[in-house]
């Protein structure tokens, strides 16, 4: 498969100005003059990320994965996710997953894959993502932090795939990781051992 190409070469977008409007341990929003590529100028808000996001689809020999379920609160809303998690950006993410999946799940693992990096939101923040498959799997206590009231579930993997299908999982790094596992497993890409 050949890589997609731009049609032509597209200029830059331009900053003439970056004003912070909001800052905390995990965000930046700034407000800022900036040219657009066509050349027209105008405003542009920006939240930047200082963590990476970070999930992971723990799979078992049997073809089961284990979902997290929590009170969100941007939307109000209870969600059923992957195994997911926030790190530094020095510190290499695969370390930081492993972390997040013994904190959330009290699973560890023997075998860790890269499955994707996805941008969040590309429109409005940097926020980039990175996601693990994480086979050979062993199991202890989960060591959540005093802000986390975590459910946690196990299923076997196409019925968490069916959740995505049927708009129950709704966690954009949950849907895409959970869709390209099993589309690796159809192509016989990814093997369940």
């Amino acid at each position: 498969m050949k890589p997609l190409k731009t049609p032509h070469q597209e200029p830059n977008w331009e900053t003439h100005n970056v004003e912070t409007v909001y800052d905390n341990p995990w965000i930046t929003v700034t407000h800022r003059q900036v040219s657009a590529p066509t050349g027209k100028r105008g405003i542009y808000g920006m939240v930047h990320f200082k963590n990476l996001a970070l999930g992971i689809v723990p799979i078992d020999a049997d073809g089961n994965t284990w979902l997290v379920g929590q009170q969100r609160y941007t939307l109000n809303q209870y969600a059923w996710e992957i195994p997911e998690g926030g790190g530094l950006r020095d510190i290499d993410p695969l370390i930081t997953a492993q972390r997040e999946l013994r904190e959330e799940t009290g699973i560890e693992a023997t075998r860790w894959t890269p499955l994707l990096t996805l941008q969040t939101s590309n429109s409005v923040t940097d926020e980039v993502a990175h996601a693990y498959i994480a086979q050979g799997l062993s199991f202890g206590d989960t060591e959540t932090d005093d802000t986390e009231r975590l459910s946690v579930v196990k299923l076997p993997l196409e019925e968490a795939v069916a959740r995505v299908m049927n708009g129950e999982i709704t966690d954009a790094l949950a849907m895409a990781s959970l869709l390209k596992v099993q589309r690796l497993i159809d192509r016989g890409e990814l093997s369940i051992d």
